[in-house]
């Protein structure tokens, strides 16, 4: 992956976690760039789908999709995001489903 994409996805991660907490960004042990920017993506998602609600499951869901959209099916952080909006879709629809976030494609 080159450092142009590699300084991308660390930009929108690192403006999703500050949008999602005033806690200090996570310290990652030293290791491979790419890793480490999948582990810090992990922390993000699943702090987003902690504090997810049935009003706001469908701008989590958008946001966490916007991180993911364009990569391969097999991505971690791709495949934790699809089941975080399977999971987010089964609590809005136990809470009345009235906010359910529609499954990307």
């Amino acid at each position: 992956m080159d450092g142009g994409a590699l300084r991308n996805r660390l930009v929108m991660a690192t403006a999703m976690w500050r949008e999602a907490t005033d806690e200090p960004l996570p310290r990652m042990p030293p290791g491979d760039p790419v890793a480490q920017l999948d582990a810090f993506e992990l922390c993000v998602v699943e702090l987003m789908f902690e504090q997810a609600t049935p009003e706001t499951a469908r701008e989590i869901a958008t946001k966490t999709w916007d991180l993911v959209h364009d990569r391969p099916d097999d991505d971690p952080v791709k495949l934790r995001v699809v089941k975080g909006h399977e999971d987010l879709a089964r609590r809005v629809a136990a809470a009345g489903g009235e906010h359910a976030p529609q499954p990307e494609t």
